[in-house]
């Protein structure tokens, strides 16, 4: 970080100005020269000659402001190009802990590609539009590249074509079946840097970053939470976003893999596929419920928890059946409070795609190094009837 500049005034009857700056980087545009009452002395200025300075005072007052003003604007540019620049107030309270190292020194453009058709997928589009506002004064554009709602490694890999033929600088996304690990190896090895944010495929590709919760573990620490809270014995449904999908499969089968090891008397029943659609897992949800009265706790992997909190309302089962899923968003704190669902483990969306976005820009801009793999902590949401 620069120091500021200083400006300083002899006190002897035909002293001058003395202006520096003690950036390296900025050069100094006078020297520093002590002076007093008793002494006249003329400050040597080493950008002008011997005659310039024999001009009248009131030139000399007028060429020491101008001087004045031209050394603090170079030390305000340099500070501004090197502080970090602080986060907005939302993004802040929102979990955001990423700052930009300063403005781009030339323009830049980063790809986000971004899913669509649910509240989750809603908050990774809100950090999105909050990394857009925070870095287009810092020279660097970010354009998200909606996808839609169908969650498949063909769609992904077609938005990534549309980012490497337009020539992006990086790139951002969910990448959570290996199906896109070619495609993300393409972008790289044409020049775009890429970082993967909320699930990264199982199969490693030439990406940078990867961030995101430990979705096995967060399985296993789900399926742990409901063998205690049922008292180790009982049926549970398991409905999951879409097979095959890293993160979702590693979520379910750190859960299963727990309760058939150490739990024989839990009673699986599923894995259900919603293709991660909350409609889809209403109605699935409905049905296992009506079909198993016995019904003590279904887990749902990823999209879609408040729609199998809303079944167990409807069937009058509070109390009786309880969910747990992932993500601790605003449309399911009144299941929470009311009892439908009894945990949700947090994945943050909003602040991992903005933190990445931010990661990408030092990168790009400063050349900033980060950890190829950054684990975003999950922390659990209780509900009314849980025990914990």
């Amino acid at each position: 970080m620069h120091s500021c500049c200083w400006a300083y005034r002899g006190t002897g009857r035909r002293s001058r100005s003395a202006l520096w700056c003690s950036s390296p980087s900025v050069p100094t545009v006078g020297k520093r020269v002590a002076m007093n009452s008793d002494q006249t002395t003329e400050t040597t200025m080493t950008t002008l000659s011997r005659r310039s300075l024999r001009m009248s005072r009131s030139g000399t007052s007028r060429l020491s402001t101008s001087l004045r003003a031209l050394a603090l604007a170079l030390c305000a540019t340099a500070f501004a190009a090197h502080a970090d620049v602080p986060l907005p107030a939302a993004a802040k309270a929102r979990g955001a802990t990423v700052e930009a190292k300063g403005p781009a020194p030339k323009h830049l453009r980063i790809a986000v590609l971004t899913y669509q058709g649910s509240s989750f997928w809603q908050q990774m589009e809100d950090g999105t539009q909050a990394a857009i506002a925070y870095l287009k004064p810092l020279n660097t554009d970010v354009v998200e590249v909606p996808l839609g709602t169908n969650l498949s490694a063909e769609v992904f890999d077609a938005g990534l074509d549309g980012v490497i033929a337009k020539q992006f600088n990086g790139a951002i996304g969910v990448p959570i079946f290996d199906g896109t690990v070619s495609k993300v190896n393409e972008a790289v090895d044409g020049g775009i840097p890429f970082y993967s944010v909320i699930a990264d495929s199982n199969a490693h590709s030439k990406r940078g970053v990867s961030m995101g919760m430990q979705a096995y573990d967060a399985g296993h620490a789900a399926g742990d939470f409901i063998a205690k809270q049922i008292g180790g014995e009982g049926k549970v449904v398991v409905i999951t976003g879409v097979l095959g999908a890293a993160q979702h499969d590693a979520r379910m089968n750190g859960a299963m893999d727990l309760w058939k090891k150490s739990y024989p008397k839990i009673k699986i029943i599923g894995p259900f596929e919603s293709k991660d659609d909350a409609a889809t897992v209403y109605s699935q949800a409905t049905d296992a419920i009506s079909g198993n009265p016995d019904l003590k706790v279904i887990y749902v992997t990823a999209n879609g928890s408040e729609a199998a909190a809303k079944a167990v309302k409807d069937a009058k089962a509070t109390g009786h059946i309880g969910v747990v899923g992932y993500d601790d968003l605003p449309e399911k704190a009144q299941y929470k409070q009311d009892g439908e669902i009894l945990a949700l483990l947090d994945q943050a969306p909003y602040r991992q795609v903005f933190d990445a976005v931010v990661m990408m820009h030092n990168q790009l801009a400063f050349g900033a190094k980060y950890p190829s793999d950054i684990v975003i902590p999950s922390p659990v949401a209780y509900g009314k009837y849980a025990h914990h």
